[in-house]
């Protein structure tokens, strides 16, 4: 049996590139991949979600959406990259 390597994988579980299906599993990973990346920060800096939420002027239940891999708008994302001392670089391809 021949190894699979990654794009074949999601190509069979997900559909090919440009898909419907591909992208919604794209927008969930990266919201995924961004959740984790504000959870680690802010339990780094030895924050509760209550904290951040009261530097951004949220609630903290969205604070655990975000966390958990909820969508978030992008104006969102800057409050509170900002509130965790992170940086956001937009590149062009």
């Amino acid at each position: 049996m021949k190894a699979k390597n990654a794009k074949e994988l999601l190509d069979e579980r997900y559909g090919k590139r440009g898909t419907e299906r591909r992208e919604k599993f794209r927008e969930e990973a990266f919201s995924f991949y961004f959740g984790e990346i504000i959870k680690h920060r802010r339990k780094e800096l030895k924050m509760s979600q209550n904290e951040l939420a009261e530097r951004i002027g949220k609630q903290r239940p969205y604070i655990s959406r975000i966390e958990n891999g909820e969508d978030i708008r992008i104006s969102n994302f800057a409050l509170v990259a900002t509130a965790l001392d992170l940086t956001i670089e937009v590149k062009a391809k």
